[in-house]
């Protein structure tokens, strides 16, 4: 493998870790491996920290295809807590409001789905790293200003009610989507179609494009891997050259 030239890695991305964190961890592994003080390494679609899942990484010239694997299709698996709000839609925030759960049933939640099935409207959430006035909107919502971000057009493919509990209220969705669709913000709008509120509870990014999660490398596991593979470095290319 040559991680200068450019490679494309897929984690599962642990919980309460950063998009940030695991790249951090990427690169600082393959530096000490390669024994360099710097590479190149990103990754194509953020995933907030309190979801799991798949996130791809790219080294190298690999990061150049960053724009290109991001365009990649989602799918997640969401679970949905219905009648409370948070004001980061997840669990990162307290409750703020409670709303009457006792009118939602399994038919009309399937029914508020369908409505979601195609191009929609959404606005992100303040609690995101969209940027308002060259700020991220998450330094400004935890500040307590007033975060005021412009809605955008996204495709959701499907949409499928995997569970509900009628006793906990709770629901499992899995969504198929474009880039730049929030599920966070998917289960308030979902809440607010139900006329009722929702946050998140669970989050799971299941697939992108072709990959599945399945197929993802844990992070804990990324140096045992690293130290079984055959690595090219910037020695021996040179010396290929000549």
């Amino acid at each position: 493998m040559d991680f200068i030239k450019g490679e494309v890695l897929y984690f599962d991305k642990p919980y309460t870790w950063t998009s940030f964190n695991l790249v951090a961890k990427v690169r600082w592994t393959l530096c000490k491996k390669l024994g360099v003080k710097k590479l190149k390494v990103g990754h194509a679609g953020t995933l907030d920290p309190l979801a799991t899942g798949l996130l791809t990484v790219c080294t190298g010239k690999a990061t150049k295809r960053i724009d290109e694997l991001q365009a990649h299709t989602k799918e997640y698996v969401a679970t949905l807590q219905l009648g409370s709000t948070t004001p980061s839609f997840d669990l990162e925030t307290a409750i703020d409001a409670t709303y009457p759960t006792a009118h939602i049933t399994q038919d009309a939640i399937e029914g508020v789905l369908a409505g979601f099935v195609g191009r929609i409207e959404q606005v992100p959430p303040s609690y995101s790293a969209c940027k308002v006035d060259g700020k991220r909107a998450y330094d400004l919502a935890r500040k307590g200003k007033e975060v005021n971000i412009k809605p955008k057009i996204l495709v959701i493919d499907e949409i499928e009610l995997q569970q509900f509990d009628p006793q906990t209220m709770q629901m499992t969705i899995r969504v198929v989507c474009s880039k730049g669709t929030y599920i966070r913000a998917l289960a308030r709008d979902i809440g607010v179609a139900l006329q009722s509120g929702a946050h998140l509870t669970a989050l799971r990014r299941t697939k992108v494009g072709d990959v599945c999660v399945e197929q993802c490398m844990q992070i804990e596991h990324f140096q045992e891997w690293l130290d079984q593979q055959t690595i090219e470095t910037e020695t021996t290319n040179t010396q290929d050259d000549k």
